[in-house]
C-alpha cells in the first residue's frame, strides 16, 4: 500500500440540535477531514479534534500543521505492507494522537478498499451488527431531558447516557429514573467532579447505573482509583486512557472497571485494537465512543464496534440526530431493535458525497509523493 496523494480538508457541519456537556454547548461541528489516494483507490479518515482544547489539548489549528509539516512527509510515497505500519512510522512525533489517527484511519480505509474487503473484517471484527447507544447532552430543564430520553427510547437505543456536571446530576439522574424505570443508564461527567465531591457521587450509587464515565480529572489515573474503592457504580475511564501504557496502570491500579475506546484518542485503529486486546485479557469490558462524528467518521466507529470485546452499547447513534444532510448517502439509521448494521461494502462501505463535502469545507489543501 502506497498514499500518493493526501488531501486534508477543514468542514463545518450544523448541529440538528445544539450539544451541551461540562465544557459548554456548541450549535456547530468543525472538523478535519483527510483523504488518501493510492492505487486507484481512496481512503477517508475524519479527524475528532474541535476547535477548543476542551476535551483535549489537540484542535483543528493544531492537528492541520502537524499533519502538513510532520506527518504527510513520513506517509507519502512510503510503501507500506499493511496500515498497522503507520503508526510505529509516526513515532517521532511525540502525542498529537487525533491528527495520527485521521491519516491512520484513512490509510486502512484504503487498504481494505484495495483489497475489496469491509473494514471491519480487515480490523478482525466479528458481528454484521453492533448496539447502539445515545448520548443526551445536557438540557435546558428536567422536562426537556426527560422528553429527550423518551423520543431516544422510542427510537430503540440500547443505552442511555445522559452528561452531568456539578448542579445537573442527582435531580437528572433522579428524574430519569422515576419516569422510565430501571433502563440501561449511565452518566457522563467529562472531568467536571475532583475527589473531594466522592461522597456527592457517592449518593448516585443507589440508582444503579451501568457506570459514571470520567468523573474527574483528564490525567488523573491515583484519584480516580482512590473514588472506585468508595462506589459501587463503575467507573468508565475516558479521556484518562490516551495509550495503551496509560490503560494497563489504570487497569493495575483499580482505577477502572470499564473503558471507553476511541480510535482519535488513542491515535488509530491499531492502537485501538491493542487496547481492546489489553482489556479483554483483564476481563475489562469496552464500548465505543463518539466525538459527534459525521457519517465517515460514525461509519468508521461501527466497523471497530465489532471486535469481540465491544461488549456494551457505544455511542454511535443515527446521522440524522446531528446532521441533516449528511456526508454520506444513505446515513447511519439505528433500527428498531436499537443495532446498526456493519456496512458491506469495501472499506467504510458507505457512499460519499463529495457535492456535500465540497459544500462544507472551509478550506482545502492537497499534498502529493
Amino acid at each position: 500500500m502506497k498514499i500518493e496523494r493526501l488531501e486534508l480538508r477543514l468542514l463545518k457541519l450544523p448541529l440538528v440540535h445544539f450539544f451541551e456537556t461540562s465544557f459548554g454547548r456548541i450549535d456547530d461541528k468543525h472538523f478535519l477531514l483527510v483523504r488518501v489516494d493510492g492505487g486507484g483507490c481512496t481512503g477517508y479518515g475524519e479527524c475528532v479534534a474541535e476547535q477548543d482544547p476542551y476535551y483535549s489539548s489537540e484542535t483543528n489549528d493544531t492537528a492541520w500543521p502537524i499533519i502538513v509539516d510532520f506527518i504527510a512527509p513520513r506517509v507519502l510515497g512510503v510503501e507500506f505492507a499493511h496500515p498497522r505500519e503507520v503508526f510505529p512510522a509516526l513515532k517521532a512525533i511525540r502525542g498529537h494522537h487525533m491528527a495520527k489517527a485521521a491519516v491512520e484511519m484513512a490509510a486502512w480505509d484504503l487498504f481494505a478498499k484495495q483489497r475489496g474487503e469491509p473494514l471491519s473484517r480487515v480490523l478482525g471484527g466479528t458481528r454484521d451488527r453492533i448496539a447502539s447507544g445515545v448520548s443526551i447532552g445536557i438540557q435546558q430543564s428536567l422536562g426537556e431531558l426527560a422528553a429527550k430520553v423518551e423520543h431516544e427510547l422510542a427510537a430503540g437505543y440500547q443505552r442511555i447516557k445522559i452528561k452531568i456536571k456539578p448542579g445537573w446530576d442527582l435531580d437528572a439522574v433522579e428524574t430519569v429514573r422515576a419516569r422510565f424505570g430501571a433502563i440501561p443508564l449511565m452518566v457522563d461527567a467529562n472531568a467536571a467532579y475532583t475527589l473531594a465531591d466522592a461522597d456527592h457521587l457517592a449518593r448516585l450509587d443507589p440508582f444503579g447505573l451501568m457506570m459514571i464515565e470520567q468523573p474527574l480529572d483528564y490525567d488523573d489515573i491515583a484519584d480516580h482509583a482512590a473514588l472506585q474503592r468508595r462506589l459501587t457504580t463503575p467507573i468508565c475511564l475516558d479521556e484518562s486512557i490516551k495509550t495503551v501504557g496509560i490503560a494497563r496502570e489504570a487497569i493495575a491500579a483499580g482505577a477502572c472497571r470499564i473503558v471507553n475506546i476511541k480510535p482519535g484518542r488513542v491515535g488509530g485503529f491499531a492502537e485501538s485494537i491493542r487496547l481492546h486486546d489489553l482489556c479483554a485479557w483483564h476481563g475489562i469490558p469496552v464500548w465505543h465512543g463518539g466525538m459527534l462524528e459525521s457519517g465517515i467518521g460514525r461509519a468508521a466507529n461501527v466497523h471497530l464496534s465489532t471486535l469481540p470485546n465491544f461488549t456494551l452499547p457505544g455511542d454511535i447513534a443515527a446521522s440524522k440526530r446531528y446532521f441533516d444532510p449528511d456526508l454520506i448517502d444513505p446515513s447511519i439509521e439505528v433500527a428498531a431493535d436499537g443495532t446498526v448494521a456493519v456496512p458491506t461494502g469495501p472499506g467504510i462501505g458507505v457512499t460519499i458525497r463529495e457535492d456535500r463535502i465540497h459544500t462544507a469545507t472551509l478550506k482545502k489543501l492537497e499534498l502529493r509523493s
